[in-house]
């Protein structure tokens, strides 16, 4: 019974974390509409919160790793959450500061995500027993993650309104409640006994592994899934943003929809992926993790397509909320765009996958796993600038869902051919 209570203390740790991670991180595509106003930047620019936050991942992916091997997942998630309390402050001071001190705090809160993540994926996965089990406890995580996310959305776009007016102190109630929460979490888990997988014993003979998880060629290939999919759940969002409220002769032109109404439509793609989390974790113990990725890779490609190429004159009422009177709006948007919002059903249970079969297999390499596929994060800072730039080359925010598309299709050969095991004759106990 003990044991039992340690376990599950330790999972209800691992996603409350899991929903902080999430929390954080889309701060940064609602803010991109802050600071393309505050600061008068391009679409690329404007994404420039979302460059540092995942760009850190770069950066702090091995060093997480290695902090887990060397201090265990508990007190790395300390150090987390101070490094992550440092970058909500220093975002927050950014108003007065200016745009490179709002790069530095992104560049420093990415940090903190990258190590959260890079404590609570592997844990999920070992907690829940690996392989279908483990996927099932990960998307139950991923269902608080999605809810921290839509609470953003709604959040900031109350906070936000006009667009042409937006600036960071605006967003300074969104910031304190993140900064809240790593103080309250640091408290939290200080005083949570959590026990933990003993990590490998390094060999005192001198020799050398020949192994690493860079053998396994589907481990290999999952990280290179896991920074395109980044394209898939931050650019469709984070770009239906910049479409609705740009002006209509706007140098890429936009729809010039209200700001507010916009940014609880924002939530409604987190809605779905909520939903579609929810799903993942019903099903997920009884549905392999590559049948359900092949399925949703395949949805999203339909579903971006037939967003790309459906007329917008073609509309469909969607909900927002007056949070003044706390009353149901509902707003036209083009039909297509309501096709990008259901992506998110898809890309719900991407991230999970994506880890479970990447890191199926890898016994005693999972740590030092979990940090490199942590580094490919920075993926999503790279897919979100690309499909900036698309938008700003082409002048069309349209064309620039492409990006996402190609990511879907990477993602479903990852699912169908790349997610093999072909190395399982390298020793991982």
């Amino acid at each position: 019974m003990s044991q039992e209570k340690k376990q599950w203390g330790a999972i209800i740790v691992m996603i409350a974390l899991f929903a902080m991670i999430a929390f954080v991180t889309n701060l940064c595509s609602p803010m991109g509409v802050i600071v393309k106003n505050q600061f008068g930047t391009t679409n690329f620019m404007a994404m420039i919160g979302n460059y540092g936050n995942f760009g850190a991942y770069l950066l702090m992916g091995f060093p997480a790793g290695m902090c887990i091997k060397k201090y265990g997942y508990k007190k790395t998630a300390l150090i987390g959450l101070l490094v992550g309390i440092t970058g909500i402050i220093i975002q927050w001071l950014s108003g007065w500061g200016g745009m490179a001190v709002y790069l530095v705090g992104a560049l420093i809160s990415g940090a903190c995500m990258c190590i959260l993540n890079t404590v609570v994926n592997p844990m999920l996965n070992i907690l829940g027993g690996g392989g279908n089990k483990g996927n099932q406890l990960i998307q139950t995580g991923g269902v608080f993650n999605s809810s921290a996310a839509v609470a953003v959305y709604i959040i900031m776009g109350a906070l936000i309104g006009d667009a042409a007016k937006a600036k960071i102190s605006d967003a300074t109630p969104a910031l304190m409640i993140a900064l809240a929460i790593f103080v309250i979490a640091f408290i939290v888990i200080a005083f949570t006994k959590i026990e933990e997988p003993p990590q490998p014993v390094e060999k005192k003979d001198g020799a050398k592994d020949p192994y690493s998880a860079f053998s396994f060629r589907h481990f290999n290939l999952g990280i290179l899934a896991i920074g395109l999919y980044g394209g898939v759940e931050m650019g469709i969002p984070g770009y239906i943003l910049q479409y609705l409220t740009a002006a209509a002769d706007a140098a890429t032109p936009g729809m010039g929809m209200d700001a507010g109404y916009v940014g609880t439509l924002g939530s409604i793609y987190f809605i779905f992926m909520l939903i579609g989390r929810f799903i993942g974790a019903s099903v997920g113990g009884k549905v392999s993790t590559k049948a359900m990725m092949t399925f949703v890779s395949t949805a999203a490609i339909v579903l971006i397509l037939l967003g790309i190429y459906l007329p917008t004159t073609t509309t469909v009422s969607v909900p927002g909320i007056d949070y003044t009177n706390m009353a149901i709006l509902w707003g036209d948007v083009p039909v297509g765009i309501f096709c990008f919002l259901l992506v998110g059903l898809c890309a719900s249970v991407m991230w999970g996958g994506i880890f479970n079969l990447a890191t199926e297999g890898l016994g005693k390499y999972t740590a030092i796993a979990s940090g490199a596929f942590m580094t490919m994060v920075v993926g999503f800072a790279i897919m979100v600038g690309i499909q900036g730039l698309v938008a700003d080359w082409s002048g069309s925010y349209l064309t620039s869902f492409w990006v996402p598309l190609l990511c879907a299709a990477y993602i479903l050969y990852y699912a169908t051919i790349g997610s093999k095991n072909v190395n399982t004759d390298i020793p991982v106990d």
